[in-house]
């Protein structure tokens, strides 16, 4: 892909933990102009995230959001806005409303999000950490276990904000705005999703414009943990031709 000054930023969303994307997970791709801010702290409402988002990148005038997982739901809805300077856009298992169809669990979501102590950190975490995994997460270039999720929020996601999210994720609601969305979208899936599953997907397919999807074989939903350089090879890959076909369009305008 094109490293000149005059390609965007990439703006990297992070996932419900609400770390910073990694060096490692950062590494396969273009060196330059690479951002990913933190989540903050017990916010409950996705626009509130995007309006953070959108005052940490106040300053880029071109660039691409990288959203995966609750970072995608953050990013498609800053992407409804159609805020200035937003060229592309990737969603990495996400979801345009709450991928949750099963009431039951959704009750059992709002309850085990209210733990606090060792009912988190014990019950909460390894509920979450189960849901989070796929039979493919040991085969990638960086092999991941339930564990490995479950220290990724042990470190990095106090039990209120873990609550917080959880609610915003489960009252977001974007899909009657998706026409809303400009710019070339990607949607990135991997080929085994339970927390997410296909539908979301799909609505989001449908919903906006100008999206295509890559499914990721033999992948789950931590695919950008366990297989980086996969990962990032599919976002490169889109860049290189929805970048491409924009420049031709403004040229010929």
């Amino acid at each position: 892909m094109d490293t000149s000054q005059t390609a965007p930023a990439l703006v990297f969303v992070p996932c419900f933990s609400g770390a910073p994307w990694s060096d490692e997970q950062l590494a396969p791709f273009r060196p330059a102009l690479r951002h990913t801010p933190r989540l903050p702290e017990g916010v409950d409402s996705i626009e509130e995230y995007a309006d953070h988002l959108l005052n940490e990148i106040a300053h880029l005038d071109d660039y691409v959001l990288v959203g995966d997982s609750f970072g995608a739901n953050i990013a498609l809805a800053l992407a409804t806005r159609r805020p200035q300077g937003l060229r592309a856009l990737v969603l990495s298992g996400g979801f345009a409303a709450n991928p949750i169809e099963s009431k039951p669990w959704k009750l059992a979501m709002r309850l085990i999000g209210k733990a606090r102590g060792p009912l988190y950190t014990r019950l909460t975490l390894r509920a979450h950490a189960h849901r989070l995994a796929s039979p493919f997460d040991n085969e990638g270039q960086v092999p991941w276990s339930e564990a490995d999720s479950r220290s990724l929020f042990l470190d990095n996601t106090p039990a209120a904000s873990f609550e917080a999210r959880l609610r915003a994720g489960l009252s977001a609601d974007y899909v009657d705005a998706l026409g809303q969305i400009e710019v070339p979208t990607l949607i990135l899936s991997p080929s085994h999703d339970i927390l997410i599953g296909e539908n979301a997907s799909r609505i989001m397919r449908e919903g906006i414009p100008d999206a295509r999807e890559v499914v990721l074989p033999r992948t789950g939903h931590m695919f950008r943990f366990t297989h980086p350089a996969d990962y990032a090879a599919a976002v490169e890959d889109f860049l290189v031709a929805a970048l491409s076909a924009t420049t031709r369009v403004s040229a010929d305008a």
